[in-house]
C-alpha cells in the first residue's frame, strides 16, 4: 500500500516508519482469519445459547475509516455445540479486513450455519462508523444496526426471544 506524502502532512519520521506500521497492522490483524473453530457433541441441550456484548472493531471497504461496536450472537444447536470463545473468534475473524458492517453480518452467520449445522443462527451488530463521524455528514452518536436470521430464528417467537435476551 503506498501512501502519498504531500503538503506536509506528515513529518519525516511518519513519512519513513508509518508504512511498516500499517504493514505490522495488516499482518496482526489477519491473524485473526485463523482459528481453530472447537466443535463438541450436543449433551442433549435444545434451547438458546447466546453470546453478547462481543466487542469488534473492523475497516470500513468505501474509506478504509474503523467501525466498531458490539455483536449478539445466538445459535439454536442441532448434533453440536462450539466453545464459547469460538463465537467471539468468529466476529473477530470476519471483522479482520476491510468490509461492510452488512456483509460482515451475513458472513458470521452463514459461517456458523455451515460449522454448527445447528437449527438456527441470528446474529445482531451495532456499531459506530467514524466515516459517518469525521467526515461527510459528521453525526457523532449515530450507529449502524444489522442483522441476520437464519433457520427457527425466522419464527417471530423465538426472533423475540433472542431479542429480549440480548437487551
Amino acid at each position: 500500500m503506498k501512501i502519498k506524502y504531500e503538503n506536509g502532512l506528515f513529518n519525516e519520521e511518519e513519512k519513513k516508519n508509518t508504512p511498516k506500521r500499517i504493514q505490522r497492522f495488516q499482518e496482526e490483524w489477519s491473524n485473526n482469519q485463523d482459528f481453530n473453530f472447537t466443535i463438541f457433541d450436543n449433551p442433549n441441550y435444545n434451547q438458546m445459547i447466546i453470546l453478547k456484548n462481543i466487542e469488534f472493531a473492523s475497516l470500513c471497504a468505501h474509506h478504509l475509516l474503523p467501525f466498531h461496536g458490539t455483536a449478539h450472537v445466538g445459535y439454536i444447536p442441532n448434533e453440536m455445540i462450539c466453545g464459547v470463545s469460538k463465537l467471539a473468534r468468529t466476529v473477530d475473524k470476519f471483522a479482520s479486513k476491510p468490509q461492510t458492517q452488512e456483509k460482515l453480518t451475513e458472513e458470521i452467520v452463514d459461517f456458523l450455519m455451515k460449522k454448527l449445522k445447528p437449527k438456527g443462527v441470528m446474529i445482531v451488530m451495532e456499531a459506530a462508523h467514524d466515516c459517518m463521524r469525521i467526515r461527510g455528514v459528521k453525526k457523532q452518536h449515530s450507529s449502524m444496526v444489522t442483522s441476520a436470521i437464519r433457520g427457527v430464528f425466522k419464527e417471530q417467537k423465538v426472533r423475540e426471544e433472542f431479542l429480549e435476551l440480548i437487551k
